[in-house]
């Protein structure tokens, strides 16, 4: 029997250089590439391959064909303390959700709660990062994403909604061992990459996570081009609502042009809105993050099911990954190592040194 290919283990922190100088190479300024790169070293640190390094050469290529403008002119419109547009001119979505996210803590500072929407981005990447670094300062952070319909809905025939994801943080103490609990989740049973996983080891899927073209649930990955909703109508209903919250909130609608006879309602773009919470309006910021703890200590301190590996929040195991693989390296797939070197060759850019 063959062996299975070795991953590369790379330092997070070479992986961020080099992440960055691709990206810098691709046609974005040095301070975006390094944003940019945070986010995909961020998600490839907690394990969630699908936003991880493998997204550098996408997102080269979607630099390279203008979907995405490496000199976008991102603007902010406000006409309220608490609220804010930015206006991302089809800026990557780390750019401009790094820059949302920041508006919104500085707001809330102020102001005790704020949300600034996102107008016109190029795929967001890992919504969680945000969120994140709301939490980071202190703050609750929740954030919608709403993008090009590619999930069924209830009742339709073919794609209809798009797989919006929902992120929120919470901030723990900083002296406790709890890492931030961090909710990040899809309105889809599954996701697209896993569909594609799925397909290439011809590993069947599970009931009631994929569906054909004309939206007939389905278990056969060749047959499988698109996600069900996860719930049902649950997910589809929130996918729906995040449309709302998102890109009809900031006047730019996705959902009715991509269905409508235009042809520049194709045209890729995604929405969104981030929230800051500061706890320090609502009774206090320390009293808030020792309540925080307490209720996790309470969670943890359940008696667990039989069979369970134990009791987790939401974000608590990635974190415990982004700890171990920040000591260890961050493993590289072989196909992604293959893209990335030859795109490193390309655009004349050194190689970092793998760890193991």
């Amino acid at each position: 029997m063959s062996t299975p290919p070795t991953k590369i283990l790379v330092p997070a922190e070479d992986l961020r250089t080099f992440s960055a100088a691709l990206l810098e190479k691709g046609g974005l300024s040095a301070e975006h590439a390094r944003t940019t790169a945070d986010v995909f070293v961020w998600a490839a640190l907690r394990g969630v391959e699908s936003h991880g390094i493998a997204r550098v050469p996408a997102y080269l290529d979607l630099l390279e064909k203008g979907v995405a403008n490496a000199d976008a002119r991102i603007t902010l419109e406000s006409s309220a303390p608490a609220a804010a547009v930015l206006d991302a001119d089809r800026a990557p979505g780390p750019v401009a959700l790094s820059a949302a996210a920041d508006e919104a803590v500085t707001r809330a500072r102020t102001t005790g709660i704020a949300a600034v929407g996102v107008r016109r981005t190029v795929h967001t990447g890992a919504i969680g990062y945000y969120v994140s670094k709301i939490a980071e300062q202190g703050l609750v952070g929740i954030g919608f994403v709403a993008g090009m319909p590619n999930m069924g809905y209830t009742g339709v025939r073919g794609a209809a909604v798009a797989t919006s994801p929902l992120a929120i943080a919470v901030p723990t103490d900083s002296s406790s061992a709890h890492a931030p609990l961090l909710l990040d989740m899809a309105t889809a049973t599954i996701a697209l990459g896993k569909i594609r996983q799925a397909k290439a080891s011809g590993t069947p899927l599970p009931e009631g996570a994929a569906a054909t073209e004309d939206g007939t649930p389905t278990t056969d990955p060749e047959q499988a081009v698109m996600p069900l909703p996860l719930g049902g109508a649950k997910g589809s209903g929130m996918s729906l609502a995040f449309e709302l919250l998102t890109s009809v909130l900031v006047g730019a609608p996705i959902f009715a042009s991509f269905h409508s006879d235009d042809p520049a309602g194709r045209k890729h773009r995604q929405n969104a809105l981030l929230i800051a919470v500061d706890p320090a309006a609502f009774g206090g910021a320390d009293a808030f993050t020792e309540s925080v703890d307490a209720t996790l200590d309470t969670l943890k301190g359940l008696p667990a099911a039989d069979g369970a590996q134990g009791v987790f929040y939401p974000g608590e195991r990635s974190a415990a990954v982004a700890a171990g693989r920040g000591e260890k390296g961050v493993p590289v797939t072989p196909k992604v190592w293959r893209d990335l070197t030859e795109r490193a060759e390309k655009l004349g850019v050194a190689l970092p040194e793998a760890a193991g």
